[in-house]
């Protein structure tokens, strides 16, 4: 397919500054394919800003950053009316929001008001200013980045707005051999500054609606309806995972398949989305905290109890 040709070059473009992610790298063209965005959590120094960077560089996308800090303002994110005394008219000036492939870097420095402000543009890609609605330019994704919620200065992220984002991805330290490459590669010069377009936005959003067009047969979709009703119904769990859960996790699936060039989901596609897609959607209860108990480990508990379909076979071998 030439579409996993396409894929390939955009993950081998991201590889050139991203030493030794393949698998986070993956999972970010998971979300930007599904029409997700990306929580990308981690201790600073790791390289989270250079992933969506060089992200945006591989396919020719219009890229703003936004500094989340303790006095952003949401019209610092998504724009203002100003009045203009010559004309006597309110001329929109457009914040970084309006762009193809947005960093929202350390989202979780800024205060819960202003967060919220990117609730409208992740659910539905527009923003409501002035009661006037303005439509973001497709494609349209987000990576926002956090550090570790129990660092100084932080504010944790709304239900609804961790909600709305695809995965939740942790990069890391890299291993030794990893950041030697990455110490000989910045030797001279950063790799990012001579990263290249390999698609342009045109050529993406036309991989996003293959997409859709991937088959998931309905015992795929009954396992993945199982799981989630898992979380709903686990002691440990206070909050399940919502039916918005189950259509990105759906959906995930599908990107999945047309990233390993195949035109169907897989059980195997579904269990290895479950926890990026799913965890950060829940909230623990007091008994799990207190007996230590991470969400990630509840859903690979889950994915042990809940029978895989038959189906599986039946697609393996067709």
């Amino acid at each position: 397919m030439r579409s996993t040709a396409q894929i390939n070059k955009i993950i081998a473009n991201i590889e050139q500054v991203v030493v030794g992610k393949r698998q986070e790298i993956e999972l970010s063209l998971v979300a930007l394919l599904a029409g997700g965005h990306v929580l990308l959590e981690d201790v600073p120094g790791v390289g989270k800003t250079m992933m969506v960077k060089a992200l945006a560089k591989s396919i020719g996308a219009k890229f703003k950053r936004i500094q989340f800090t303790p006095d952003l303002l949401p019209s610092d994110v998504t724009g203002v009316s100003i009045y203009n005394q010559k004309t006597q008219e309110f001329e929109f000036k457009e914040g970084p929001i309006m762009a193809n492939i947005v960093l929202a870097d350390e989202i979780n420095r800024t205060s819960p008001k202003t967060q919220s402000a990117l609730l409208e543009a992740l659910e539905e890609a527009n923003v409501t200013i002035d009661g006037d609605t303005h439509l973001l330019d497709q494609p349209f994704f987000v990576m926002a980045t956090q550090n570790p919620i129990e660092y100084a200065g932080t504010f944790p992220l709304p239900e609804a707005q961790l909600d709305r984002f695809h995965v939740k991805i942790k990069l890391g330290y890299p291993n030794f051999q990893e950041e030697l490459e990455v110490l000989n590669r910045l030797e001279n010069q950063h790799p990012i500054e001579k990263l290249e377009a390999v698609i342009d936005t045109s050529e993406l959003v036309a991989l996003k609606q293959q997409v859709s067009a991937i088959f998931a047969d309905q015992d795929i979709k009954s396992y993945l309806i199982r799981i989630v009703h898992e979380t709903r119904e686990n002691p440990y769990i206070e909050l399940g995972v919502s039916p918005r859960g189950s259509i990105a996790l759906m959906k995930a699936a599908k990107a999945l398949a047309l990233i390993n060039d195949r035109e169907y989901v897989l059980p195997d596609d579904i269990k290895r989305l479950a926890v990026p897609v799913l965890a950060h959607r829940m909230i623990l209860s007091t008994q799990a905290r207190m007996s230590n108990h991470s969400a990630e480990n509840i859903i690979q508990q889950i994915l042990e109890r809940v029978d895989i379909p038959t189906s599986r076979r039946r697609l393996t071998s067709s």
